[in-house]
């Protein structure tokens, strides 16, 4: 198999952090900021507001 490549790695605001090979293989290992990570979890709280009971029995029929 093989596969198209250009993996990429983003951060949490969605800003390129690094970029695959297109052809080659390779590994990526990016550095996290893990607290810069955390302050913008706190400013952009999407999941806050969400309606869990809105989409519970989808849930179950994967559970059950």
């Amino acid at each position: 198999i093989q596969f198209w490549g250009n993996s990429f790695v983003a951060g949490c605001q969605g800003e390129l952090l690094a970029r695959g090979s297109e052809a080659e293989e390779e590994v990526l290992l990016v550095g996290i900021d893990r607290q810069r990570s955390e302050s913008v979890r706190r400013i952009w709280p999407f999941l806050r507001d969400r309606r869990i009971d809105a989409y519970q029995d989808l849930l179950k029929r994967f559970r059950d």
